[in-house]
């Protein structure tokens, strides 16, 4: 792909890129995947999300559902709003953690959702690594509690608190976690990890990956030679400190993947590692370094294990577009817009086509969802159960 740069982001990309050869030359010429794509997204002053860089919306490399409406938060209120007064009839305070709230529109609709309800926050936190998003959600939920006159107190965390009680939200935080890539040859898993020639970052075989990280459908699966796919410990460990942290309530989170039999379907022949770059896919993940987002396709089923391990209530895993529209989100639609007016009806439409069509986020992206000491998970929604996976006496 041709992508023309500024002078700015050629040499950015390329001090980053000498400095991941550099470790890879002190590693003695082999690095796993799972660090370089550390430090391509997260190296300090240099990675894609630790680096300034407009990343979100039409100017961005991507957009997500709360950048394309209002509708998305408005319609995950309606999953909160019976968690959020359950905590509060037991004397708790209702607080929502946010985990990567990219331009804190997600934020926002929240909180305007919840206000319409007649119903407000004590507290609203977010725990985010750029800087630069940072500053843009600051900016923007200061307006937004201005406007709406709420004093609910907004804090930007550097990590999950201890007995954590209320809501934790996630959207599309999961697949920017680092993972290794591994591959299937004569018979055997070997690691597939990034070596620099001829000053290229370029794919390399390592050594054989242990047996017991190896998860079940890989071990059984007739896979064809030369297979590659991805291993998600670090996503895997993430979840289960979330878990551990929460002591009374949601988690809610929204990402693109696959249960563990689909993810590895023989015909998923080269993985779901993806860059993304100004509204371009491009298979290539050594591709500009630093100027790229680096992202993989969720795992669900061991992700579900792994919030299980420390005592999650029951996992359910749906899609997209049933949970939102169980949320009532077509109910909300018509609230906020007359449809015989298709001037101010039609971006609506149009943002509810991308959320919901099966061949946009709908079916791809799905709903994830575990309760702590909660009456029921989920009130007033019916989510799928995730096969395999109905409680956390079933592993």
């Amino acid at each position: 792909m041709d992508i023309t740069l500024t002078s700015l982001e050629a040499e950015h990309s390329a001090l980053l890129k000498a400095k991941i050869a550099s470790q890879i030359s002190s590693k003695g010429g082999w690095l796993p995947f799972s660090r370089y794509m550390e430090m391509a997204l997260y190296e300090p002053g240099m990675g894609y999300y630790s680096a300034g860089a407009h990343k979100l919306g039409t100017g961005g490399d991507f957009t997500t559902a709360p950048e394309l409406s209002p509708l998305f938060g408005a319609a995950i209120c309606s999953t909160l709003l019976p968690v959020l007064k359950g905590l509060k009839a037991k004397g708790l305070p209702t607080q929502i953690l946010e985990f990567g709230a990219g331009t804190g529109k997600l934020a926002t609709s929240i909180l305007t959702r919840l206000n319409d309800l007649d119903f407000h926050v004590d507290r609203y936190d977010i725990i985010e690594i750029s800087p630069d998003l940072a500053q843009r959600q600051q900016e923007r939920i200061g307006d937004t509690l201005k406007l709406l006159n709420l004093d609910t107190q907004c804090s930007w965390l550097n990590q999950l608190p201890e007995n954590f009680k209320g809501v934790i939200l996630a959207n599309e935080v999961i697949d920017a976690i680092p993972c290794d890539a591994i591959t299937y040859q004569n018979g055997f898993w070997y690691w597939y990890g990034v070596t620099f020639e001829n000053d290229n970052l370029i794919w390399k075989v390592g050594a054989p990956v242990e047996q017991q990280l190896l998860p079940e459908s890989l071990l059984n699966g007739n896979l064809s030679e030369g297979y590659v796919t991805e291993l998600h410990t670090p996503a895997n460990a993430w979840m289960q400190q979330v878990a551990k942290h929460l002591d009374v309530g949601l988690f809610l989170t929204f990402d693109y993947g696959f249960p563990e039999s689909e993810y590895y379907h023989p015909q998923r022949l080269e993985g779901t590692l993806m860059a993304h770059h100004r509204h371009h896919a491009i298979q290539d993940p050594f591709y500009l370094p630093g100027l790229c987002d680096l992202t993989t396709h969720v795992e669900w089923s061991q992700i579900a294990r792994s919030a299980l391990t420390q005592n999650a209530d029951d996992a359910y895993l749906t899609n997209q577009a049933a949970y939102l529209l169980d949320a009532g989100i077509g109910d909300i639609a018509l609230e906020i817009g007359d449809p015989s007016n298709p001037e101010t009806f039609l971006p609506i439409s149009n943002s509810l086509q991308k959320l919901l069509s099966e061949a946009e986020m709908g079916e791809l992206f799905k709903a994830f969802a575990f309760s702590k000491k909660l009456d029921d998970l989920l009130p007033g929604h019916v989510l799928e159960d995730l096969p395999g996976l109905r409680g956390r006496n079933r592993l």
